[in-house]
């Protein structure tokens, strides 16, 4: 499955951080087309901006749109926590442990 984003000249850094990890299928100057990540590519993207900061799933979804389904970030947090990476906060956002 590919992932089809236009491109905007105030993309945040976070955005284009998750961006380069994916595989460019396709560029010219308006349109980026990328592969969608895999189950584990998604884990690894969301392991790295938990690092920065807890974040619940609405905040992830946004920085993810057009990236990964909210239902595909729910199973994979899911399947982080039930492996002991990550954890569910008490104000609702996910943190990566060791990093509270």
């Amino acid at each position: 499955m590919s992932v089809r984003k236009r491109k905007k000249r105030a993309d945040s850094e976070e955005t284009e951080e998750v961006e380069n990890k994916l595989k460019v299928v396709y560029s010219d100057k308006d349109v980026v087309v990328m592969t969608a990540p895999n189950e584990e590519e998604l884990k690894q993207i969301l392991l790295d901006l938990l690092t920065e900061k807890p974040m619940n799933l609405k905040e992830l979804h946004s920085k993810l749109s057009g990236i990964a389904s909210e239902d595909k970030i729910r199973r994979a947090l899911a399947s982080l926590s039930e492996k002991g990476q990550v954890t569910l906060l008490e104000d609702g956002k996910y943190a990566k442990l060791g990093t509270e």
